[in-house]
């Protein structure tokens, strides 16, 4: 059978159509929609800055009819049923939980998972308890594979699919990805299954209609529809958060499920909402389709996620940074360490290095890179744009396979006499000694200068430094003694620098701070 988003034959009756769609909510008690239809309007807003007259806006019907839509895809969209045996007592498995993507938000866990027919009666305790959850998925290929989300399954002992049909199969975990929170099922049919396609979530604009479908609440299958609020959000869910976020009503149980463009193809898979009560507040989140596409084939062909690896600690770029590095904009990544035998070392960056770009593509916020890096293919030659001394340069790097775990090289490093401490903008300095460096867990970083004690009133103690702290270099010039700080400090405001840049290690951990500078 051809795939469904093939057989939806679709005519516009006007590309170029704008609905305006006005929504107020009473929380807790109703909400009202009210719909805009055949308006036109021209408006000039009143301003002490002149503003350009609204262009007259036509506003006719939906050109599709949405029913179309989820009578052809709504036979590729699946319930999931999960079950897991566990401990009388003991914290039973995430399944369709969407608050679990939310402590960070709320400190507090909803209690009650899974509920079963008889939720809310006395039951007697026993030495084993078995709890079921509901969640949702979608076909994507006539074999019978399934994509749904990783914490849907997430341990559990016994996975079930209910088609459309109402049929119940028994499916197999074929492999998942909790990062990016998916997870690829497969199910053996008998016969033809019908299935969707993923589209293009990045031709995906904000205000665009959506569909969705799932299972909330273990009701069955169930259609809604809303639009795109917003893109690229991070929820703090993982480390290549880019969700698209949506307002069509979602609640739990629809984890998992497709959301569709007018076309019926999958642009995102519905994955958290942000609630405090745990039902729809008209804020939702899906994994979006072009990331979803790649993961899934990863795990269908390899059984796991192959990620691109650069070798680099980084840090955001504040605007102190930014006035420090003479940059224009506080923008891309700041590479505060370079690993040892990694791509990036190869490459030629270099600590202090700001990444601006990699393959033409913007590295706004630090999540950006590593979610273009990951994107990108093991032996792959990526090209990354750099601001380095003022000016930006290109490099070339070849991208490698993430190791499995971080091994950073120890030195061996002579011991040197303790000066006596010297102030410097409200810190007083002193030289860094073998013996400092075991009591503080310094370990792989050559010279450095440590704050032994520091002025509360002081710019340098507003920039959240503290004694122990150890400067390793100021302004990209590497510091082995007190003077070294004074000298590079004298040289950045005879340069009339707003600030300077310091690298910083504090325990293991290595991050550049921008000292602000005040002429004497």
């Amino acid at each position: 059978m051809p795939a469904l988003n093939e057989e939806l034959r679709i005519k516009s009756r006007n590309n170029k159509i704008i609905l305006g769609v006005a929504a107020t909510a009473i929380i807790g008690t109703v909400a009202l929609l009210g719909t805009i239809g055949g308006l036109e309007a021209s408006t000039v807003l009143s301003s002490k800055a002149p503003v350009k007259a609204v262009k007259n806006i036509s506003v006719p019907s939906l050109p599709v009819n949405i029913a179309d839509v989820v009578e052809q895809v709504s036979p590729a969209v699946v319930s999931i049923m999960v079950s897991q045996t566990v401990d009388a007592g003991q914290p039973k498995f995430s399944g369709n939980q969407f608050e679990e993507f939310f402590e960070k938000f709320f400190n507090e866990r909803d209690q009650r998972r899974f509920r079963s027919p008889n939720q809310g009666q006395p039951q007697q305790k026993s030495p084993q308890q078995k709890t079921t959850g509901v969640g949702s998925g979608f076909i994507i290929d006539k074999a019978g594979f399934i994509v749904t989300n990783n914490h849907v399954i997430d341990n559990a002992d016994e996975i079930k699919v209910k088609l459309s049909t109402g049929k119940v199969i028994q499916a197999k975990l074929i492999a998942t990805d909790p990062k990016t929170d998916l997870a690829l099922l497969k199910i053996d049919a008998g016969d033809k299954l019908p299935y969707v396609k993923f589209g293009a979530s990045e031709n995906m604009r904000v205000g665009d209609w959506i569909v969705t479908i799932g299972n909330p609440f273990g009701l069955g299958q169930t259609a809604t529809t809303g639009i795109i609020s917003a893109r690229h959000r991070n929820i703090g869910a993982g480390p290549f958060d880019d969700f698209l976020q949506i307002d069509a009503p979602i609640n739990k149980g629809n984890s998992g499920g497709p959301a569709f463009n007018l076309k019926g193809e999958v642009i995102g898979v519905n994955t958290a909402i942000f609630s405090p009560s745990g039902g729809n507040v008209g804020i939702g989140f899906a994994i979006p389709s072009t990331q979803a596409k790649k993961i899934i084939a990863d795990l269908r062909e390899n059984g796991t996620v192959e990620r691109g690896w650069l070798g680099v600690h980084i840090q955001g770029v504040t605007k102190e940074l930014a006035d420090s590095l003479g940059l224009e904009d506080a923008t891309g990544a700041l590479v505060s360490r370079v690993m040892p035998k990694s791509p990036a070392l190869k490459a030629g960056l270099k600590r202090g290095d700001v990444i601006l770009e990699v393959n033409d593509k913007d590295v706004a916020k630090l999540r950006d890179l590593p979610r273009l890096v990951a994107n990108l293919n093991v032996n792959e030659k990526a090209e990354f744009t750099i601001w380095r001394d003022g000016k930006e340069i290109s490099l070339d790097a070849k991208i490698g396979k993430a190791p499995a775990a971080e091994k950073l090289a120890k030195l061996n490093l002579d011991e040197q006499e303790n000066s006596k401490p010297q102030s410097v903008s409200g810190m007083k300095l002193a030289t860094l000694d073998e013996r400092t460096r075991k009591s503080l867990g310094i370990v792989g970083a050559e010279g450095g200068v440590v704050i032994t004690d520091i002025l509360p009133s002081s710019a340098a103690a507003a920039t959240g430094l503290h004694q122990g702290d150890v400067i390793l270099s100021v302004g990209n010039k590497a510091v082995s003694k007190p003077t070294d700080v004074a000298q590079s400090i004298d040289e950045a405001l005879k340069s009339n620098r707003r600030a300077v840049l310091l690298l910083v290690m504090r325990g293991a951990n290595e991050r550049f701070v921008a000292l602000p500078l005040k002429k004497v």
